[in-house]
């Protein structure tokens, strides 16, 4: 097995590697960091937790202390968390020599940020998290160049350039040099990365890690059957059955949206499952505050939308339980790999409805895997299906007497302010697609009840010459 020696690392970053505990490099590790080093674009694809950030993060490093300048290189992810996990990786082997770094991200100060990228930094990692991105730096300040950039780095490359951020890459890339070192990772190869390859001005280095099943052997993958009404008590069943087996382990429940997300973690609260809640419209301090939560253990159980379902590396995590099913089988991929990381084990529990049957079917056919019943005593359930009916029901009252949906309004229009558009006009656009949805519906509701009516009138005339023809018959006897 090869050491992190062979890999023709700088010493300094081996005795780094050695004091946290890494001495052999995993199969993208060993495949990539050498060609990084020679100089070639990479492209790299392997599961959840096989350490993609050290891939881009020790040549990046090594090349560094070499020729130390400015801002060196440009680290860019789809969430803040993640962000802020790169460069806490970055910090802990940097530390060797004095690596200056800036995170910047939105929902923070941007002059304070805008003060930062002013001083001699080496690197820079970048978050492009809807509007809230570093390109709002380069549009509206002079403080910085990069223009001298030797790396540029797309981790979760496929989310990336999927086409919801491509206004902000556009920006980023116009301020970049034509002559630098370009390298993507991701979870998985997409069509859009295999473009990026045959386009590339130079030779580009692409590894994947190729294997049938797409999540790690060592997670533990579940469903639980249930109707929609009854999913809130199978989750809280779900949670007790797994604690009697694994009382230390941290859980991370994922949902659809931030409402539901919130919902939640109160109605979880109230039933004494004490709780953090991930949603993307809180305050970036305040997401920062609950995470930091999470990962010491003062808090056991994370409820996060998919704004926590990319690169978060949180080794106790032992649970992840789906409340929704994804409906893209790629995001499920993403969910699931926050457990069973580097080598651990995991459990993943989906809560399937009746209507989510297909989206299970498309799960297991991309994964090639099949999910095994997690078995929960139905009689449990119904146990404490009216407390947490009531204790959801409370939940509702609070958020809305929070004013939740007023907050959740003016989000919306500061991201639309934030992307250039006028939230007046974006408001009644919505409102005329909704009002001609409505009249598309009447329409098809009416175009419904008059063929009813036409049937029915049919089956009416039918059943009159049936019976005009018995009495007929009747008469002619």
């Amino acid at each position: 097995m090869k050491t992190f020696s062979d890999l023709e690392l700088k010493p300094w970053i081996i005795r780094q590697l050695t004091g946290i505990g890494l001495k052999h490099p995993t199969p993208i590790q060993e495949n990539c960091i050498p060609k990084i080093i020679e100089g070639r674009d990479c492209i790299g694809a392997a599961k959840t937790g096989s350490g993609k950030t050290l891939v881009f993060a020790l040549p990046i490093l090594h090349k560094l202390c070499e020729d130390p300048y400015g801002i060196y290189a440009l680290v860019l992810t789809p969430t803040r968390e993640l962000a802020f996990q790169i460069g806490d990786s970055f910090a802990v082997i940097g530390r060797a020599i004095n690596l200056r770094q800036s995170i910047i991200v939105g929902g923070m100060d941007m002059v304070a940020q805008g003060a930062e990228l002013a001083k001699k930094l080496n690197l820079t990692t970048g978050v492009i998290h809807g509007t809230e991105t570093g390109s709002d730096h380069l549009e509206s300040c002079n403080t910085f160049s990069l223009k001298q950039i030797k790396f540029l780095v797309l981790d979760e490359a496929d989310r990336l350039l999927g086409g919801a951020f491509d206004g902000q890459i556009k920006t980023i890339f116009s301020a970049l040099p034509q002559q630098k070192q370009t390298l993507m990772f991701s979870a998985t190869i997409t069509d859009t990365l295999e473009k990026v390859k045959q386009v590339a001005k130079n030779e580009v280095f692409m590894w994947e890690q190729k294997d049938d099943i797409i999540t790690v052997q060592e997670l533990d993958q579940f469903y639980v059957l249930c109707s929609t009404a009854v999913k809130d008590g199978y989750l809280v069943e779900a949670i007790r059955t797994f604690k009697k087996t694994c009382e230390k382990g941290s859980i991370i429940i994922f949902t659809d949206t931030c409402k539901n997300c919130q919902l939640l973690s109160i109605a979880l609260n109230e039933v004494g499952f004490e709780n953090v809640a991930l949603p993307a419209m809180i305050p970036q301090k305040v997401r920062l505050a609950a995470l930091a939560k999470f990962k010491t253990n003062l808090v056991k159980i994370l409820i996060a939308t998919d704004v926590a379902s990319r690169g978060l590396d949180i080794p106790a995590v032992e649970l992840v339980v789906n409340h929704n099913i994804p409906s893209i089988p790629k995001d499920y991929v993403h969910r699931v790999g926050r457990t069973a990381r580097a080598g651990r084990g995991g459990t993943a529990i989906s809560l399937v409805t009746p209507h989510d049957i297909h989206l299970l079917h498309a799960i297991e056919a991309n994964i090639n895997t099949k999910l095994k019943e997690y078995q929960i005593d139905g009689r449990e359930v119904a146990k404490i299906f009216t407390q947490v009916s009531v204790s959801k029901r409370e939940a509702e009252i609070k958020l809305d007497d929070s004013d939740f949906n007023e907050k959740k309004k003016l989000y919306k229009r500061k991201k639309m302010i934030l992307e250039g558009k006028d939230p007046d006009e974006e408001e009644q656009k919505i409102e005329e697609r909704k009002k001609q949805f409505r009249k598309e519906q009447r329409k098809k509701l009416r175009k419904k009840m008059k063929e009813k009516q036409k049937a029915k009138t049919d089956s009416q005339i039918e059943d009159e010459a049936t019976e005009h023809t018995e009495k007929d018959d009747e008469n002619s006897v």
